[in-house]
């Protein structure tokens, strides 16, 4: 039997029956570290299934924020600004600044960031990039905060370990929350903190069951389904 294969038979062995109810979360994140067995620090990702139909404008969940603990990874960050706010992207971190020039560059198939920030006054010059960046989760937006006049708060807010999350055609929200590494109660207060945010920004729209499940796993470990914090 391959090595992988073993391991993650090793590790299905202690997982919870079908049956039994979803774990408190502390449990669960003490159990999911026993699965810290790869050489690499293993990302941990928290998926919450809700009862929300995608398809209508009114139910989609969508929204950033920033988590108490960061997520254990630098993000880079991309500005587009021109005059005074250039000078302010730099200051406060950002890994790239520009305008038209950028966005060239990215027409041409650069896209090594995890962020595009915009300032309102560029998106003339960033709209024809939503082929790019649309499909890649990159397009900068109001709705997420990455369209806006105040660059370099938001260039902190995602240095600091700031994620945008928006549920995918199955009504299913995933988010980045961690690393393996992270002291188990990092790991709690982030979760917690990422679950009470998308329970707090339910759609109005949403009738009956808006939870149906919520589950946390890492990079190379099986799901653990939790109850809601």
């Amino acid at each position: 039997m391959p090595r992988v294969a073993k391991r993650m038979k090793a590790m299905r062995a202690k997982l919870p029956a079908r049956s039994t109810p979803p774990m408190p979360l502390p449990e669960a994140i003490n159990l999911l570290k026993t699965f810290n067995t790869t050489k690499f620090d293993q990302t941990v990702e928290v998926v919450m299934r809700l009862g929300v139909d995608p398809k209508q404008a009114d139910q989609l969940v969508r929204g950033s924020i920033v988590l108490p603990n960061g997520i254990g990874k630098t993000l880079r960050v991309i500005v587009f600004a021109k005059g005074d706010k250039v000078e302010e992207a730099k200051a406060a971190g950002a890994d790239e600044v520009g305008g038209p020039e950028l966005a060239e560059k990215i027409k041409g198939g650069w896209t090594d960031f995890d962020v595009c920030i915009a300032a309102p006054d560029m998106m003339g010059v960033v709209g024809p990039l939503g082929k790019v960046l649309g499909p890649r989760g990159l397009m900068p937006s109001p709705r997420a905060g990455t369209v806006t006049p105040d660059v370099a708060k938001v260039i902190k807010e995602y240095k600091a370990g700031k994620v945008e999350f928006r549920c995918d055609s199955g009504g299913n929200v995933h988010a980045v929350v961690g690393k393996l590494s992270f002291e188990a109660q990092k790991l709690v207060e982030n979760i917690s903190a990422f679950v009470n945010f998308v329970l707090h920004i339910k759609p109005a729209a949403v009738k009956g069951q808006y939870v149906k499940g919520i589950a946390i796993k890492g990079t190379m470990s099986p799901a653990l389904r939790i109850q809601a914090t």
